[in-house]
């Protein structure tokens, strides 16, 4: 097991906005993200948004996963019920391994907020090629909640007893 680290340690980090109605100058929620990670120390060095298509958000996730330089992807949007929701689909068959403690912990912060209605979200976590994944809602306060409540630290080096930090490739 690796030697716990007492300093921050920044992460390379890409984000992702799903959408079929959202475009740079609206992008509300993707822009509270790469604001959220670069106030925490890490770096965003490449973003996106892609219509909500299962084989659109495979390809640039996949993009990423198989980059050098990633090691964590934030996506907003595309978890929700409905049909034309498909971020989860996407995402699924790309994952080593899925984190489901994540969508588990996402919903019960949600239960405070939204109650029974965080039934229908997706939230889901998982890790590819030693990059880590997480989809969120795109909603600005789903996105506020899941990086200020569960991201942020485990993403910090510092956070015990445990973190993902130390599971990243190395860019």
């Amino acid at each position: 097991m690796d030697k716990p680290n007492s300093e921050f340690t920044a992460t390379a980090i890409a984000v992702l906005t799903v959408s079929d109605h959202r475009d740079a100058s609206n992008d509300s929620s993707g822009d509270y993200l790469r604001e959220a990670v670069s106030e925490a120390g890490h770096s965003v060095i490449d973003h996106a948004i892609v219509q909500d298509n299962k084989y659109r958000i495979r390809a640039v996730v996949s993009s990423w996963i198989a980059s050098d330089d990633v090691q964590v992807i934030l996506i907003n949007g595309g978890t929700g019920f409905s049909a034309g929701n498909s971020t989860p689909e996407a995402l699924q068959p790309l994952f080593d391994r899925e984190i489901e403690g994540f969508g588990e912990l996402f919903r019960m912060v949600s239960y405070e907020d939204i109650g029974s209605a965080t039934l229908q979200s997706r939230a889901l976590a998982g890790m590819a090629n030693q990059t880590l994944i997480f989809a969120v809602p795109g909603s600005g306060n789903a996105c506020r909640s899941a990086w200020e409540r569960i991201i942020a630290d485990q993403l910090d080096a510092r956070t015990r007893p445990c973190n993902f930090v130390s599971h990243l490739k190395k860019p």
